[in-house]
């Protein structure tokens, strides 16, 4: 019987090609079988020409090409026939499709059907993770159905990917009439997330560098900001994420490379921060730390779909960039952020700047944040935090259109593009098709961007006539797929006689609302910087009525926010002492959000928080005592000892 059935090992082992006996762990035959199986369920079978398959392997009703376990009905094991008709043990064979095999392991034919996995309590195989069976795919996505595919890709970006609709100013013009300025609103929206919860760890995995000013002008309650602000940073992200800490006074430093935020990342993260943190002191130099900023995060050498930098500062040591311009000192930015990480590099990160403290210098943080292409907050307050800091990792964290890039050109001879209103977003001239295009950059789930388009329309002796084709191409974030959506072509009656009345787009008109407020925001804050704030007040007063009179006859809720906003910055210009205060921070970081069409602290969606990270700072429950970490806070303001901060983890 022994050498029978080491005649039966040698032959099946040179037909599947599979190791020796020799060289199996243990050098036993019950190394190959189950654990309720015995070698007697196994007596070989006489081979014959009928007992094997075309492939040459021994005829899978007797044997399991996977654990070479016996496959005889009457032993308790649960059997999967395969589409090619072999035969397997099905946790077996669904442990092997789990690992990304989709194809036979003997005939190679690729299934269509696949098994179940096996259940979670389920015995799974001994298997050593570096000795997987030598019948694995060599690539998931070429056994991949086109179903299975298709699904993938819904559930990365959503129900469906990032939609373009136009919407004409008027959608008839008499054929008589040459129109010089017709405005189009082209719109943009991503997807929302396929499962209701922003918390959930599904999106593409983010890299966030931190950057801590711990100059002197941070001693006291604004380090202890910074500390909270960065404790709900580590746990707000996910396991996937990663984080990096940089702190900087007239040098920068690195407090921990890139690491995931697991568990066991957190801890380290906390431990990392209660040894490395220092006592505020000595002079800033921003500068310094973004170039620090911009070396570390193009020296990754694994990189995640979205990556960041989060500057924590009162921006009170960016005056010394400061060059002379007109016989006055003027600011210039280029000094401040690397030209490596701006819009139009090679290697494109985000400064997204978040102003600590009451007293700070939101025209140094504002112009980092724009020069970067990220955005601008300010914190006064620890209540601050969830709202302000949750939308901004909501928002990396549900990242699903990467390099968005909106494309449009003239459909008809004769129209011509007059002005392109993009806001903060680069609009350039394509040569090939004489349209523009605009470089949108990131979509969040849900996020809609607006961009508004002039152009002229001369006479015609048709019906209708074709205006402009909209498209866009993006990135999905997940699969790193690049899509390319054409539009619908914005076509206009072109009646005979005059059409009356003729309605006018709200969608178009409400665009019109928007920049009219943000260019009254803007001339209100440059007459505020003059010392102006009655000719401020005025401004800011015609502008709302305006937006007020024409929200309530079309009851356009957008607007009416709008108008609530504008009524906030009245009342932030109310003093002098406000205005210095907090006015002046909360202008800048609307004036930065509404060019880019982005959400700040003054307002938007509240689907971007994240319910867990709020819960974890907010709650008041007892911790123990070794999850707890004191950090040094320096002075306070008035330079008495500011003692320490405690951080929960």
């Amino acid at each position: 019987m022994a050498v029978a059935w080491e005649h039966a090992w040698r032959a099946l082992a040179a037909r599947l090609c599979i190791p020796s006996r020799a060289q199996c762990a243990g050098g036993t035959t019950g190394a190959l079988l189950e654990d309720d199986e015995s070698p007697d369920a196994l007596s070989p079978v006489p081979v014959c020409k009928q007992a094997v398959s075309r492939s040459g392997s021994r005829s899978s009703t007797e044997l399991c090409a996977i654990c070479l376990g016996g496959m005889r009905p009457g032993h308790g094991h649960a059997l999967f026939t395969a589409e090619c008709s072999h035969k397997f043990h099905f946790r077996c064979i669904s442990s092997n499709v789990q690992h990304g095999n989709r194809a036979c392991p003997i005939c190679r034919a690729v299934w269509k059907h696949l098994p179940l996995p096996a259940k979670a309590d389920a015995t799974p195989l001994d298997w050593p993770d570096d000795q997987l069976p030598v019948s694995c795919a060599p690539d998931l996505s070429v056994f991949e159905s086109k179903t299975t595919s298709g699904k993938r890709e819904e559930d990365a970006v959503g129900a469906s990917g990032v939609e373009v609709v136009s919407f004409a100013e008027f959608p008839y013009i008499q054929r008589s009439v040459t129109s010089e300025k017709f405005d189009i609103l082209i719109h943009l929206k991503a997807p929302r997330p396929p499962a209701p919860s922003a918390s959930s760890h599904t999106g593409a995995a983010i890299d966030i560098l931190a950057v801590l000013d711990l100059s002197g002008s941070m001693a006291g309650n604004k380090l202890a900001l910074l500390t909270r602000v960065l404790s709900f940073v580590i746990k707000s992200l996910g396991p996937n994420d990663r984080l990096s800490v940089i702190a900087f006074r007239h040098s920068a430093w690195s407090l921990f490379p890139f690491r995931k935020m697991t568990a066991a990342g957190r801890r380290h993260s906390f431990q990392a921060l209660a040894d490395g943190l220092p006592v505020a002191g000595g002079v800033s130099n921003v500068a310094e730390a973004l170039r620090k900023a911009a070396w570390v995060t193009g020296d990754r050498q694994v990189r995640n779909p979205a990556c960041s930098v989060l500057l924590l500062s009162d921006g009170l040591g960016g005056r010394e960039a400061a060059t002379w311009q007109c016989g006055r000192p003027s600011l210039v930015y280029d000094a401040l952020v690397p030209r490596s990480i701006c819009p139009g590099s090679g290697h494109h990160v985000r400064v997204h700047a978040f102003g600590l403290g009451a007293y700070q210098d939101s025209a140094v943080m504002r112009g980092i944040a724009e020069m970067s292409g990220g955005t601008f907050s300010s914190i006064d307050t620890v209540g601050e935090i969830p709202d302000v800091v949750g939308r901004y990792i909501g928002g990396l964290r549900s990242v699903v259109a990467q390099e968005t890039r909106l494309s449009f050109h003239c459909a008809e001879q004769g129209v011509l593009l007059t002005c392109v209103a993009s806001g903060g977003y680069a609009s350039t001239v394509d040569g090939h098709k004489g349209g523009e295009f605009v470089d949108v950059g990131d979509l969040y789930a849900g996020e809609e961007r607006n961009i508004l388009v002039t152009v002229h329309v001369p006479t015609t002796h048709g019906k209708d006539s074709a205006l402009l084709v909209p498209s866009c191409t993006y990135r999905v974030a997940v699969t790193m797929e690049t899509v390319c959506i054409e539009g619908d072509t914005v076509i206009v009656h072109r009646p005979r006689h005059p059409v009356s009345p003729s309605p006018l787009s709200v969608e178009v008109e409400r665009e019109r609302h928007r920049i009219s407020a943000m260019e009254g925001m803007a001339m209100a804050w440059n007459a505020v910087e003059l010392g102006d704030f009655v000719h401020a007040a005025m401004i800011l007063e015609g502008r709302r009525v305006e937006l007020e009179s024409w929200a309530l006859l079309s009851v356009d809720a957008p607007t009416l926010a709008l108008v609530a906003e504008l009524r906030e910055f009245q009342d932030r210009l109310g003093t002098r002492q406000r205005y210095k205060r907090s006015g002046r921070a909360y202008i800048l970081a609307a004036l930065n959000a509404h060019p880019w069409q982005c959400v700040t602290a003054s307002g938007g969606d509240s689907g971007l928080l994240l319910p867990e990270a709020v819960e974890e700072l907010t709650r008041s429950t007892p911790v123990a005592p070794s999850s707890i970490l004191t950090l040094p806070v320096g002075q306070d303001d008035q330079g008495s000892p500011g003692g320490t901060m405690t951080l929960t983890c």
